[in-house]
């Protein structure tokens, strides 16, 4: 086994951490909410491009349902 640990201590050891990941990211989704200003981001990101690549970008993204 991988460490000379026992596969308990292996699948024990690896659950708590995959679950503590996931309770991480819902805790920071949850409390900061990164998702909300996505579209507010994606125009300020776009305002860097040439117009001809914004209005290409932007359709793709309305296609996909990204943006609104």
């Amino acid at each position: 086994m991988p460490a000379g640990v026992s596969w308990g201590q292996y699948i024990t050891f690896s659950v708590s951490a995959m679950l503590s990941m996931l309770a991480g990211s819902q805790l920071v989704h949850l409390q900061y909410k990164p998702l909300l200003d996505l579209n507010k981001y994606i125009e300020k990101e776009l305002q860097h491009l040439p117009p001809d690549v914004q209005k290409k970008i932007r359709q793709e993204l309305k296609e996909e349902g990204v943006l609104k």
